[in-house]
């Protein structure tokens, strides 16, 4: 591991390292870096069979590149394509692959390479955690959203009936390769939906990073790439410095929750199906946030509106209505609230913001102000 970020020498990769101790990794963020993936995971490989798991969409884009990259290194291995879509990060979704892996005949020594969004992400890093007591993974993220937030930190899991991310385990990867180049094959509404989570740092106690993207997000979303290699690196920062400090979400580390409570109820109501992405429903949750903070008198009025303004310039949805062919019903909002993992002795754990870089995590919200709160956003 790095013993501090910055740019490689002679190239345009910049290194985050995770301070974790003995768990510790690097973040390699910038343009090609699928292509030298292989000389990147060697070291970890180590005369190690690999498994590289993706995607039937990413398999279509990328996996050559990866395969190719691995066998230039001399790393061998083989390949798992997995169905696209969120209903894959479920029980039936990790059966199949512990399945597959075992039929392959993995064993301690195995490494797996996760070559995806968050679903394959998420899904691969608990298969890790779980197959065999443990073994280590490496995760290659192939979204904006998994490259700054999902592929960073260890948390991984699955879905069940009961909500998101409710059965999973952290399992901190061995390395994460963030190649800027890769975002070009995404689908623009994937891009975006990746942005929110982009915002999420710079609302969260970053207001300096906050006005760079108020500045530079426009470029940076049409295809900037320094612009993007910068924010991803920036956002990458934030969550190792606060994954550092709280790598089990004992404390501060829930601050990246920003906007999730509400978001996770959205996604659940919306029923995963593609209408309501992941990150959509992160920044129509902030923007409840910060409606709720405002409503108590927590955050001044301007820096709400302000959230709101960068949102939608750059295309992104602020309200459940923007978002079409979904029935919302405030009881039910609330109800899929009180089932999220942030619940705590029975009380609903919200992040909300004294403003625009200034969040802070609380349980002593009133039950009057968050009714308030949905009912105005189903209605507008």
């Amino acid at each position: 591991m790095s013993d501090a970020d910055g740019m490689e020498n002679g190239s345009e990769v910049e290194v985050v390292p995770v301070s974790l101790g003995t768990r510790g990794y690097d973040i390699r963020v910038g343009a090609r870096v699928l292509a030298g993936a292989g000389e990147a995971i060697k070291p970890f490989a180590n005369g190690r069979r690999v498994v590289v798991v993706c995607d039937e969409n990413v398999a279509d884009f990328h996996l050559d590149t990866l395969a190719a990259s691995l066998g230039a290194a001399g790393v061998g291995g083989e390949a798992v394509v997995m169905p696209a879509g969120e209903s894959t990060k479920s029980f039936n979704g990790l059966s199949g692959l512990l399945d597959r892996l075992f039929e392959i005949g993995i064993e301690r020594r195995t490494l797996l390479v996760a070559l995806g969004g968050g679903v394959i992400g998420d899904l691969v890093g608990f298969a890790a955690a779980v197959a065999l007591r443990g073994i280590d993974f490496v995760q290659v993220p192939t979204t904006l959203l998994a490259q700054v937030d999902s592929s960073v930190g260890g948390k991984t899991g699955i879905n069940v009936e009961a909500g998101k991310n409710l059965v999973g385990a952290f399992h901190q990867p061995r390395l994460v390769l963030a190649d800027t180049e890769i975002l070009e094959s995404l689908p623009w509404r994937e891009f975006l939906a990746g942005y929110a989570e982009v915002v999420k740092y710079g609302a969260i106690d970053d207001r300096p990073f906050f006005e760079w993207l108020e500045e530079h997000g426009p470029a940076m979303v049409k295809g900037d790439i320094d612009l993007r290699r910068e924010a991803i690196a920036r956002c990458c920062r934030s969550k190792a410095r606060i994954v550092a400090d709280d790598e089990r979400e004992g404390g501060v580390r829930a601050l990246l929750n920003l906007g999730h409570t509400f978001g996770h109820a959205l996604e659940g109501a919306a029923g995963y199906d593609g209408r309501l992405l992941h990150g959509e429903a992160v920044a129509i949750g902030m923007v409840m946030a910060f409606a709720l903070s405002r409503r108590m008198d927590l955050c001044p009025g301007q820096d709400a509106e302000r959230l709101v303004a960068h949102l939608k310039a750059v295309g992104l949805p602020t309200r459940p209505g923007d978002v079409s062919g979904v029935h919302w019903d405030a009881a039910d909002l609330i109800r899929r609230m009180g089932s999220d993992k942030k619940v705590k002795d029975g009380m609903l754990t919200f992040i909300l913001a004294r403003g625009i870089g200034d969040s802070f995590i609380t349980q002593d919200v009133p039950a009057e102000a968050l009714e308030a709160v949905v009912a105005e956003a189903l209605a507008s």
